[in-house]
């Protein structure tokens, strides 16, 4: 099979369900998947700006990271998770994407699990365990995201936010699909780049420079998704030239453009994270 045949075929085997419409807390999209496929699955996790978290539904989910941790249940990954893959067999998962604007206050610091794979129970405790039996026992998709959506709610409420400044900092790199200069951030929000690195640091979970290039290269993947060759690409993304977008997508992915671009992660992404005017609810 092809690498063009098995993308095709990774995003068949998904039933994917998304809410009817947009949630309360900005910054939060979510999505159900139910795996299709007698076969077990296996996938190299793209690295996305946003902290994931998956609500195991099935107990059929397994996730490794780079040291060799597999939590059970249900876990959350961080903005640069590293070497992580994902799989299983009869897999019912709901995924939700958070801003790590968001991350912060429903979550916690997000240094302690940037690089790892963490059990949400480690982070939530019993509300994990009492939040995830109600989902499952939820008779729709749209239930189970009310559910969900109610359980971050109650966190957002309790927690504490990101400083603005560095709120700033993040939605700048989104807007400018990470074609900023930290010190001018800085300079932005008047303070100096050793404090705005060292706060961002701390409540986002990368360095300003890495989340810039998180959110470069999260741009730069899509654009290879839909078809672009990896020339065009590498101009239109802010790359110095295409051997910089190669070293780039290889320090975040593990793999070359050429693979992003039919990597099967990827593949449901038109359907689970569509425009948000645009989603829909299979009930």
């Amino acid at each position: 099979m092809s690498s063009a045949e098995e993308f095709r075929a990774a995003a068949s085997r998904w039933d994917i369900a998304v809410p009817s419409q947009p949630g309360r807390l900005p910054g939060v999209s979510m999505a159900g998947f139910r795996d299709q496929a007698t076969d077990p699955v296996d996938l190299s996790v793209v690295p996305y700006p946003a902290v994931t978290v998956l609500v195991d539904l099935s107990e059929g989910l397994l996730v490794d990271d780079v040291n060799g941790r597999r939590p059970r249940g249900s876990v959350v990954l961080g903005l640069d998770p590293g070497d992580v893959r994902g799989g299983g067999q009869d897999i019912e998962v709901l995924q939700m994407r958070l801003s790590p604007l968001v991350a912060h206050t429903v979550l916690g610091a997000c240094p302690e699990f940037s690089g790892t794979v963490v059990s949400l129970d480690d982070l939530w405790g019993p509300d994990a365990t009492r939040t995830q039996e109600r989902i499952r026992a939820a008779a729709s998709w749209g239930d189970r995201f009310a559910i969900a959506e109610a359980a971050l709610d109650r966190r957002f409420e309790a927690g504490w936010a990101v400083a603005p400044e560095v709120a700033f900092a993040w939605e700048q790199m989104r807007f400018h699909r990470g074609w900023v200069r930290v010190d001018h951030l800085a300079a932005e929000v008047g303070w100096s780049r050793k404090r705005l690195w060292s706060r961002f640091r701390s409540q986002i979970g990368l360095t300003p420079k890495r989340a810039a290039q998180l959110v470069r290269f999260d741009c730069a993947a899509r654009r290879l998704v839909a078809g672009h060759s990896a020339a065009s690409v590498a101009a239109e993304s802010g790359y110095v030239d295409q051997s910089h977008l190669h070293r780039d997508v290889m320090a975040f992915a593990g793999m070359t453009p050429s693979s992003v671009s039919v990597a099967p992660w990827l593949a449901v992404d038109d359907v689970a994270w569509a425009d948000p005017d645009h989603v829909r609810d299979s009930g």
